[in-house]
């Protein structure tokens, strides 16, 4: 091959080979999830064990290797739909749970008790444990999530506290587990009160709760409850005081639902589509491409080009601009309302955020809407700017929090998205509150400045995700999902440009501690 021939086919392979790289640094991908299967055997086992504490109501179950009994026999019905069918009225659709549901319900004594006559009236909490009436109940097609309150006083043999709300106590079990690259994941301390009924229990505190991981028939729960590793105060739950709390509500955990579905195949990471034709005006900088100076700890931001949903994006409509609003940068190439687009996850805050470089940060994304237009013929009311639901969801969130939370339970999904920074009163009468439903695309609010107090920060909407895995729900960096979501928005692919070239010095100072109390404020306020 004479010279000009392999010089002109090495220039094609450097050429073809750049336009890969040049590719491949445009990609967006989908999570990687790890799908798991259920001892079903051992959840009879159990089951059988749990209900033959009261052998009056053990004889109406159905078990495998029974003698067969005439259809119009209520045990001609297996177990478990005969258990989901006595405790769905409390749980509604606990039987589209894959997996066992564990809460803390006595159902043999709850059955013995309507059995032998008992009023209905009686309150639930006595075969809860003293824990009132699920809060949140939610079950599909990867798991369920619950959430139950401790009231101050109830719960005999209960230590003191100085916490005078009442404390809310997650729990989550999940047939799918998001792979992410977590360094401090699978850390804690055993609990030697609680090892005889989980064997694998470990405790920990992470990124703002105090978590207990533990694994039974073959799946992960997470039960958790948010506090702050601090002194005891009156509005402010201290870790100390949470833990007695969740340790009471895992001795009382109790098969109480659940039913078998199709085994699942792991769900493996892919490029996503995204538009073809490019939008004459959407630019954005690359993810972890943080303003310079601004990272907790003096660290950077963490690049991550998962598009962890393919979700609405969560303003009704576009222009919208996603930057810090806690940092303004001393020059810029555009509007720093503008384009191009900034990631600001991993920003300095105190709060835990394990997918940063230092272990603490900004857990989400900071988006403000664009103006009105000039001739503003669209009735566009710039203080009344629409935020709507990303997803077909449920919501988490009690009366009065600060933070409204959407959750996705499906086949391929288990994942979580949070709104901050709209009223608290205008989200109680709108409803906005525990298991209500929302369609993709309804509006749930507008676009405000609440932090602790209208025009307590700047008028955006901070947006974050969380996506579950063996040590409970965990903040993960949501800019690449959403400049996936505003592309088919605007049905425009952006531009990356960047990185950021300009000065190192990029915020007026360091961070005082005036500053971070202020900052903080923005998420530990928020409650989910």
């Amino acid at each position: 091959m004479n010279r000009k021939v392999v010089s002109f086919v090495s220039g094609w392979l450097a050429t073809f080979a750049a336009f890969l790289a040049s590719a491949s640094a445009d990609e967006f991908r989908s999570p990687s999830i790890t799908a798991l299967r259920v001892e079903w055997r051992a959840v009879l086992d159990q089951f059988r064990q749990e209900i033959n504490a009261q052998p009056a109501i053990s004889a109406n179950f159905t078990f495998a290797g029974q003698r067969s009994v005439p259809p119009t026999d209520p045990r001609s019905t297996p177990a478990l739909m005969q258990l989901n069918a006595v405790t769905s009225p409390l749980f509604p659709g606990i039987g589209r749970s894959p997996i066992p549901v564990l809460l803390p319900f006595d159902t043999a004594s709850y059955l013995d008790a309507r059995q032998s006559g008992a009023p209905e009236s009686l309150s639930i909490a006595r075969y809860q444990a003293d824990f009132g009436a699920a809060d949140f109940f939610q079950a599909g097609a990867s798991g369920y999530d619950a959430v139950f309150s401790l009231a101050p006083g109830a719960g005999d043999g209960m230590p003191p506290r100085t916490f005078i709300k009442p404390v809310e106590v997650q729990i989550t079990g999940s047939i799918l587990i998001y792979d992410l690259a977590d360094r401090l994941g699978g850390k804690g301390e055993p609990v030697k009160t609680l090892a005889a009924q989980y064997p694998d229990i470990r405790r920990f505190i992470r990124e703002g709760y105090v978590r207990y991981a533990f694994t039974r028939f073959g799946i992960p729960y997470v039960v958790s409850i948010q506090c702050l590793d601090s002194t005891p105060r009156s509005k402010r739950l201290a870790c100390r005081e949470a833990s007695p709390v969740a340790e009471r509500f895992l001795k009382a955990l109790r098969i109480a639902g659940g039913q078998p579905s199709t085994p699942r195949s792991d769900l493996a990471s892919e490029v996503i589509e995204r538009p073809l034709a490019s939008s004459p005006d959407f630019t954005y900088r690359p993810s972890g491409d943080i303003i310079a100076n601004t990272g907790a700890r003096k660290q950077g931001g963490h690049a991550d080009i998962t598009a962890y949903s393919q979700i609405r994006f969560p303003l009704e409509r576009a222009p919208a601009f996603a930057h810090s609003q806690s940092f303004a940068k001393r020059k810029t190439d555009g509007h720093p309302d503008g384009y191009p687009w900034q990631d600001n996850f991993c920003e300095a805050r105190s709060f835990e955020v394990g997918q940063c470089a230092s272990g603490y940060g900004h857990q989400g994304q900071d988006i403000r809407p664009g103006g009105c237009p000039g001739d503003n013929d669209n009735n566009c009311d710039p203080r009344q700017q629409v935020i709507v639901a990303v997803r077909d969801s449920v919501v988490l969130r009690s009366p009065q929090q600060q933070a409204a939370t959407l959750q996705v339970n499906t086949r391929t999904e288990h994942i979580r998205f949070r709104y901050m920074h709209m009223n608290p009163s205008v989200m109680d009468a709108d409803g906005l509150l525990n298991n209500r439903k929302v369609a993709e695309g309804e509006k749930i609010g507008v676009v405000s400045n609440y932090l602790d107090h209208p025009g307590g920060t700047s008028r955006h909407l901070h947006f974050d995700v969380q996506v579950f895995t063996r040590d409970g729900w965990l903040w993960v960096n949501p800019y690449t999902t959403l400049v996936s979501a505003y592309e088919r928005l605007i049905h425009g692919r952006g531009h990356e440009i960047g990185p950021d070239a300009g000065p190192a010095a990029a915020v007026a100072h360091a961070l005082p501690e005036d500053v971070l109390r202020h900052l903080n404020r923005e998420e530990g306020s928020g409650g989910n």
